[in-house]
């Protein structure tokens, strides 16, 4: 799957560069796709660079947890679930703890300590993997259900917009939360299909009912509170709970009796291993990327969608904010600089720039967890996990379109 998607990408960006030349003239698009190429080159080292500290401090934390025997207690404790869910992985096997952690971390808008332990999860599937170039099922519904990244305190969207001047940085929390759900619901029950999942077993409904309670509530409670209140809850919230997470590592570790400086250096080296090993799929895919964009494909398609919604009748603000949509798949720094770009252009609290903001809140950046997850344990054969995670996505901005009608419209 991967080898076509990424060569339609220089296909398409050929097509499209060979059609501003032959059509309207314009050469130009062909120096920009090289100056792209190395552009995204460099911006893959640069995030290398990231990566190798991040992973290096999570992995290091994650192996006083692992040692301290926190990993094998959540495993246990989510074994009824996930014995239904993911029936190749043993009850108590550490990946559960792993997965555990990640989307928590996730769910708490914590990228950074979200990524490594992701990654040491998919490490731990890939140990039950019998083909080791094939994705599992284990592996391809983790890594669906991180694409769609369910997302409670979005705590990034906040900070753009607070920077762009916004009065109520927090006014797209709902509209967030409520489309972000939406593509987590979708993702998994993608991958229910396709794996042929008992959703309906009773254990599951439980989980998944008690999951829904909770979200429910909470979200009954944060739309209670005003705006100042949210912004001060969600900042307080991400930074507590990561370093009440670091804390939880160090003493239980200690109490344990495990030579907590020893085991972190331990998992830190682990941790710069994982991060070398990156660097080939981050530049085959962000290349890829970075010459689709820059070869006006992807203008082409936003004033094709523009004609047919205004041909059948539609209010076009939404295609305004389709750049941020189309491209966050692909790129989530580049979905970043449309949506501050579309911030100051259009106004911070514009229709489109709402818009664009709750559906950067909505999935992840599903190529770069793909390159990431399974370029670290050499998946090549990714099966359906592709095409489930753009359902995802296209149901979170599917989503963030009608939520945000709803809201602002």
């Amino acid at each position: 799957m991967l080898n076509g998607l990424w060569l339609g990408f220089f296909v398409v960006a050929a097509l499209s560069g060979f059609g501003r030349w032959f059509v309207a003239g314009d050469a130009g698009a062909f120096s920009a796709m090289v100056e792209s190429l190395f552009a995204m080159a460099k911006l893959s080292v640069e995030v290398m660079i990231l990566l190798f500290g991040t992973l290096t401090l999570w992995l290091g934390f994650l192996r006083i947890a692992e040692k301290a025997g926190l990993v094998e207690a959540l495993a246990r404790f989510l074994a009824p679930l996930f014995r239904r869910l993911m029936p190749e992985v043993p009850a108590g096997h550490p990946a559960l703890g792993l997965i555990t952690l990640n989307f928590t971390a996730n769910a708490l808008g914590l990228d950074n300590a979200a990524t490594p332990i992701g990654l040491k999860a998919m490490r731990a599937l890939q140990e039950l993997n019998p083909k080791p170039d094939t994705a599992s099922n284990a592996q391809i519904l983790f890594l669906v259900l991180n694409a769609s990244s369910l997302t409670l305190l979005p705590v990034s969207i906040f900070m753009y917009r607070l920077q762009q001047g916004a009065p109520d940085p927090t006014l797209v929390f709902l509209p967030i939360l409520i489309a972000t759900s939406a593509s987590t619901l979708t993702g998994f029950l993608s991958v229910a299909v396709m794996q042929r999942l008992r959703v309906w077993d009773p254990v599951v409904l439980a989980w998944l009912g008690g999951a829904a309670l909770l979200l429910g509530g909470f979200m009954a409670l944060l739309a209670g509170m005003s705006a100042t209140a949210l912004a001060a809850l969600s900042s307080l919230l991400g930074n507590l709970v990561l370093f009440s997470l670091i804390l939880l590592f160090l003493l239980f570790g200690a109490l344990r009796r495990v030579p907590v400086y020893e085991s972190f250096v331990e998992g830190a080296k682990e941790g710069f291993d994982v991060a070398k090993n990156l660097l080939p799929y981050l530049v085959a895919m962000l290349c890829a990327v970075g010459v689709l964009r820059a070869s006006g494909a992807l203008d082409v398609a936003l004033d094709g969608l523009r004609y047919v919604a205004d041909a059948a009748g539609w209010d076009t603000r939404f295609i305004d904010a389709l750049p941020t949509a189309l491209v966050k798949p692909f790129s989530g720094s580049a979905a970043r600089a449309m949506l501050i770009e579309l911030m100051k252009t259009a106004g911070v609290d514009s229709f489109p720039a709402l818009l664009a903001a709750t559906v950067q809140g909505s999935t992840e950046t599903t190529f770069y967890v793909l390159a990431v997850y399974f370029g670290a344990v050499g998946i090549q054969r990714t099966r359906h996990a592709v095409g489930c995670a753009l359902l995802a996505d296209a149901a979170g901005v599917l989503a963030s379109i009608g939520v945000c009608y709803w809201f602002f419209g």
